[in-house]
């Protein structure tokens, strides 16, 4: 008797009893930081890199022409700054790397890698960053 009156729902929803409504996919903030230093050229290049860091590794010394935002996919990533103090982001965390601002990015982890993603948006033909000597 239920196996038929199943039967009835279905021919009356006019869907298989199995198949559902897809859910609609929403976004979560992650980070919202007004900066400064953006390009307002009519042009500009969106990059978006990717990096990984094994325990202990660091970026080179270096600055950016514009801010960038850094994801941490996996890990923790820590970006010492010159005259201010670090700044360290886990995984699902994110931070906007000032302009202009002497830094070096590492892994502070000695057994875990770290993951992340990097925004930027530059006038075209910028370079990523400028090495930058101690």
């Amino acid at each position: 008797m239920r196996f038929a009156a199943g039967y009835a729902l279905i021919a009356i929803l006019g869907v298989p009893a199995h198949a559902q409504e897809p859910r609609l996919a929403k976004p979560s903030l992650v980070l919202q930081q007004i900066v400064e230093g953006l390009p307002n050229d009519s042009k500009q290049a969106v990059r978006v890199l990717t990096a990984t860091f094994k325990p202990g590794d660091k970026t080179v010394y270096h600055s950016h022409r514009f801010p960038v935002t850094v994801y941490v996919v996996e890990g923790t990533f820590t970006l010492d700054l010159k005259d201010r103090p670090p700044l360290t982001v886990r995984a699902g965390e994110a931070m906007v790397e000032p302009p202009n601002v002497a830094m070096v990015g590492y892994n502070p982890s000695a057994t875990e890698p770290t993951k992340v993603v990097i925004f930027y948006v530059s006038t075209p033909d910028t370079p990523f960053l400028d090495p930058l000597h101690h």
